[in-house]
C-alpha cells in the first residue's frame, strides 16, 4: 500500500473519507502531516461558523430536527473531521436520546460538552457528560436521594461508561449511587427544582439530598462523591482497556488481539487516559494498515452519507448560501441535509435517537435486506428527477448536478472510471464492466448534460449496492 492509500484509509476511518481534492492536499503533507493535522485540530480553521439559531424553523422554533441539520452540516463541511468522528463516536458511548430528552436545546448542549472534550483527558468528558443536565435526566439521576438511592445512573457510569460488564459487583453500584446523590438539576439564581429539564437547566448538587456517610467502592472507603467516583473508576486499569478497545474496533478492526490492547492500553493507562494520545497510537500502529484493517470495517449510514455528500463538494457553497438567506427560508434551502438525515434514518442510524443506553449496534448489523434497499436508493436520492409521493412531506431527491464529473471523458466507461473514483468505490475490473454497461444502458453511448443524472442513477446504484462499498 502506498502513501496515497494509506492516507485514504486515514482519511475513510478518522474523518468522513475525503473529496479527490481533500486527498490530493492531504496527500503533499505525507502520513506524518496527515496524522498532525488531524490529532491537532484545534490548529485548524474549521471552516464552520453558523449558529444553531440559523437552523430554526420558519416560526423560529428551534427542534429536534434543527439540531440533527445543524450537526450534519457541520460534518459535511468540517476541515476537522476527526473532532466530529469522535463527537460521534462519545455520542454512541454516552447514548441519549431526544425520545426522552425531547428539549432540542438541552440535546444540542450536551452535542457541544462532547465536542469541546472529545480529544483530551477521558477522566474530564467523564465528568463534564455526567453533570450535563441532558444526561442527569436521562439516567434518572434527579431521583437520587439520600436514604432513597436510585442506582440507574451509577449502573450505567460504570457498565457502559467505564468498567464494562463483569469488572464491579452489585455492592458496588448500590455504594457509588449514594456518591452521585443530590446530583441534579434546576433552573433560576435559587436552583429551583424541576422534574423535567428546560433549556436553561444546570447542574446543581443539593447538600440536602446527598449521602455524606462513608461509602465502600471497588476496595476503596471513604465520604466519597460524584467526582471521587469518578477518579477511582478513572484509576482502574479495566477502564483504561475497556475505552481503548472500544476506540480501536471503532476506527481499526473488531476483535483486536489481545497484545494489542495490552500494549495500547498500558500506554492508554501511563499516559492519564489522554484520548489524543491514544488515537495516535491507534494511528501510528502498524496493526492499523495491515490487510485485517483495510476495508474491514462496516460503514455506519452516517460514514455512508456525509462521506458521499463531502466527495460531491456541495456543502461548503450550501453553507455560504445559509449564511445569507432570510431564516424563514433556510429549511427549504438545505434540503441536501434533510435528504441526509432522512437517508441515515432510513439506514438505521438517526442521530440524537440511539436506540437504548448502549447505542447503536455496529458491524454486520448495520446490513440488512431493508437496509440495502436503501443504500442502494441513496443513488435516487442524490441524482433522480424529485417524485413526491401522495402524503410525503419534505424534498425526497435532490438531482445534484454530475456532468462536470463525466464530462473529461464522456464514455460508458469513463462514466464509470470517474464515479468509482469521485466515491473511492474499490470496484474490480469485471464489476467496472458492468458498471460501464449501465452506464451505456442509460445513456445510449454518450454521456450529455440531459442524460448525466440518468447515467449516475444507473451506476451508483450497483456502487452503493456493492458488497465491498459496505466498508470503509
Amino acid at each position: 500500500m502506498n502513501d496515497r492509500e494509506k492516507i485514504a484509509h486515514i482519511l475513510r476511518r478518522f474523518g468522513f473519507g475525503a473529496s479527490e481534492a481533500e486527498l490530493d492536499y492531504y496527500e503533499s503533507k505525507g502520513i506524518a502531516g496527515t496524522i498532525d493535522l488531524l490529532v491537532n485540530y484545534e490548529q485548524v480553521d474549521e471552516g464552520w461558523d453558523l449558529p444553531l439559531e440559523r437552523f430554526s424553523n420558519q416560526q423560529g422554533q428551534l427542534r429536534i430536527q434543527s439540531v440533527q441539520a445543524w450537526w450534519i452540516m457541520r460534518m459535511c463541511v468540517t476541515r476537522r473531521p476527526l473532532q466530529e468522528k469522535m463527537t460521534l463516536f462519545w455520542h454512541d458511548h454516552f447514548a441519549t436520546s431526544a425520545a426522552k430528552v425531547d428539549v432540542p436545546r438541552a440535546m444540542f448542549q450536551q452535542n457541544e460538552i462532547i465536542r469541546a472534550g472529545a480529544t483530551g483527558r477521558f477522566q474530564n468528558l467523564l465528568t463534564t457528560v455526567s453533570k450535563d443536565p441532558a444526561m442527569l435526566y436521562w439516567l434518572d439521576n434527579h431521583y437520587n436521594v439520600a436514604g432513597k438511592p436510585n442506582e440507574n445512573f451509577a449502573r450505567e457510569v460504570m457498565e457502559l461508561f467505564t468498567l464494562g460488564i463483569g469488572h464491579y459487583s452489585e455492592k458496588d453500584i448500590q455504594e457509588a449511587s449514594r456518591a452521585f446523590t443530590g446530583w441534579t438539576f434546576g433552573v433560576g439564581p435559587q436552583g429551583r427544582k424541576l422534574d423535567r429539564i428546560t433549556p436553561r437547566s444546570r447542574f446543581l448538587l443539593r447538600q440536602s439530598e446527598h449521602d455524606f456517610n462513608s461509602k465502600t467502592v471497588l476496595g476503596n472507603t471513604g465520604n466519597f462523591d460524584g467526582e471521587d467516583i469518578f477518579g477511582i473508576l478513572c484509576g482502574q486499569e479495566q477502564t483504561a482497556k475497556y475505552i481503548a478497545t472500544k476506540i480501536w474496533e471503532w476506527f481499526a478492526y473488531p476483535q483486536p488481539e489481545p497484545e494489542l490492547i495490552a500494549s495500547l492500553s498500558r500506554k492508554f493507562y501511563e499516559n492519564g487516559l489522554d484520548v489524543k494520545k491514544l488515537l495516535r497510537d491507534v494511528l501510528e500502529s502498524p496493526a492499523f494498515y495491515s490487510q485485517k484493517a483495510i476495508r474491514k470495517v462496516y460503514k455506519n449510514p452516517i460514514d455512508f452519507t456525509v462521506s458521499t455528500i463531502r466527495q460531491l463538494g456541495v456543502a461548503v457553497p450550501l453553507m455560504e448560501t445559509v449564511k445569507d438567506t432570510e431564516t424563514t427560508e433556510v429549511f427549504r434551502r438545505i434540503a441536501p441535509v434533510f435528504v441526509t438525515n432522512q437517508s441515515s434514518k432510513a439506514m438505521g442510524m438517526e442521530l440524537f435517537y440511539p436506540p437504548d443506553v448502549d447505542g447503536w449496534p455496529h458491524g454486520a448489523t448495520w446490513i440488512s435486506s431493508a437496509t440495502m434497499v436503501e443504500r442502494i436508493k441513496w443513488a435516487d436520492r442524490l441524482f433522480a428527477v424529485p417524485i413526491r409521493q401522495p402524503g410525503q412531506r419534505g424534498p425526497q431527491s435532490l438531482r445534484l448536478p454530475i456532468y462536470h464529473v463525466m464530462e473529461a471523458d464522456p464514455t460508458p466507461m469513463g462514466a464509470a472510471k470517474a464515479l468509482t473514483s469521485l466515491f473511492d468505490a474499490p470496484i474490480s475490473a469485471p464489476k467496472l464492466d458492468q458498471l460501464a454497461k449501465a452506464a451505456r444502458d442509460a445513456s445510449g453511448g454518450t454521456i450529455t448534460q440531459g442524460n448525466a443524472n440518468d447515467v449516475a442513477v444507473a451506476v451508483c446504484r450497483l456502487i452503493f449496492g456493492a458488497p465491498e462499498f459496505q466498508f470503509c
